[in-house]
């Protein structure tokens, strides 16, 4: 397949390009700095703008721009730049797959498993309500802009939970404390974080990619685990203390709305379309997941 990726040079679409051509696609790019090679194309998703022939020929289209969630402060600017920065690009593939003379048969649209708000102990399957709050409100547009794409392409909204890797992500600032010694949980630790290993969203978008299915997808491991299981078993497995805990009064003082939404909330997802439909994990396990990211090669 030919596949045009938005926002291939980040941690998820880094992995995704490398997996799709190790298994013999053509994958393309959407670049904002001017093209270096015939594999990219320039586009400004804030302004609305895009190569059109970045759509030609093009099989799928996968969608994972979006300013990062937790990398500053949350004031009213910036909530609005992680709505607008989802939507806008969104709608720019959208608008581009209607003008397309042969649109992809399928768009790949990321989402979040902050879908479905704090929903505490809750066993999440993807026909579960949208929940409440700033991160709830934004994935359930964004997939709701995903759906703008013409009719015919099929589209997928992946949900995806805390992607493990061993650089960066979810675990970006906390992995370093730990393989120091001196990490911890997170509040009480007994909220459900819906975790998954970097490898795992790889294979389950290619997974999807060329399956038949639609809509929203759950994207997680089958075990879940709330966030005291989640360190200690990542402490053990890097042979080092998780001792440290950090109350949520601390969080909320640092972090504001932040902490609430991103660190605090529990969402205990299923992931009942990947269960049904045959996708085998690298790493179904927390003991497997934390042995991957421990082992750093």
């Amino acid at each position: 397949m030919r596949i045009l990726i938005a926002g291939a040079s980040g941690l998820i679409g880094t992995a995704l390009s490398s997996a799709l051509r190790s298994e013999g696609h053509d994958v393309v790019a959407l670049v904002r700095r001017p093209p270096a090679s015939a594999a990219e194309f320039r586009w400004d998703p804030a302004a609305g703008r895009i190569d059109d022939a970045a759509l030609k020929g093009a099989d799928a289209v996968v969608n994972l721009s979006g300013a990062g969630i937790g990398d500053r402060p949350w004031t009213r600017a910036r909530v609005n730049e992680l709505r607008s920065s989802r939507l806008g690009a969104t709608r720019t593939l959208a608008a581009a797959m209607a003008r397309a003379d042969v649109p992809p048969a399928v768009f790949l649209s990321q989402s979040g498993s902050n879908y479905y708000g704090n929903a505490g102990h809750e066993l999440l399957r993807e026909n579960a309500p949208a929940g409440t709050g700033t991160l709830a409100r934004i994935c359930a547009d964004w997939e709701a802009a995903a759906h703008e794409a013409p009719a015919g392409v099929r589209v997928v909204t992946p949900r995806t939970g805390v992607v493990l890797s061993r650089s960066g992500g979810a675990l970006g600032r906390l992995l370093p404390l730990l393989r120091l010694g001196v990490g911890g949980p997170l509040g009480n630790g007994r909220q459900y974080w819906p975790w998954v290993t970097l490898p795992d969203v790889a294979a389950a978008f290619s997974f999807l990619l060329s399956s038949s299915l639609s809509g929203p997808v759950n994207l997680c491991a089958p075990e879940t685990a709330d966030v005291n299981s989640l360190i200690a078993e990542l402490a053990r497995a890097l042979h080092r203390p998780a001792a440290l805990r950090v109350p949520a009064p601390v969080l909320r003082l640092v972090m504001g709305q932040l902490a609430d939404e991103l660190l605090l909330g529990s969402q205990r997802l299923e992931p009942a379309v990947l269960l049904d439909n045959g996708y085998t994990w690298r790493h179904p396990s927390l003991a497997g997941a934390a042995a991957w990211v421990a082992a750093r090669d």
